[in-house]
């Protein structure tokens, strides 16, 4: 795959003053941010269990929120005190 990308030339010259070329320097922040997400496992799917487990920690302390009518989230109910 061929990517064109345009760099400030404020950054390339920060690059370049490093000895390296902004291509090359594109080139391993690529490469570094693929070899994490492939060791990460994020393209790892959950299982049931991991994902119940998940949405358990979501509504842990759901039971303390207080109960609201359902007019109180009204667009208007948001904007009362303004004309």
């Amino acid at each position: 795959m061929q990517i064109t990308v345009t760099i400030p030339d404020e950054f390339a010259a920060q690059v370049q003053a490093r000895g390296i070329t902004p291509e090359n320097y594109v080139q391993r922040l690529i490469a570094d941010q693929a070899s994490k997400l492939q060791t990460s496992g994020a393209s790892q799917e959950l299982t049931s269990e991991e994902f119940n487990a998940a949405l358990d920690a979501l509504t842990r302390y759901s039971d303390k929120i207080p109960s609201h009518p359902i007019q109180s989230f009204a667009r208007e109910s948001f904007y009362e005190d303004r004309d």
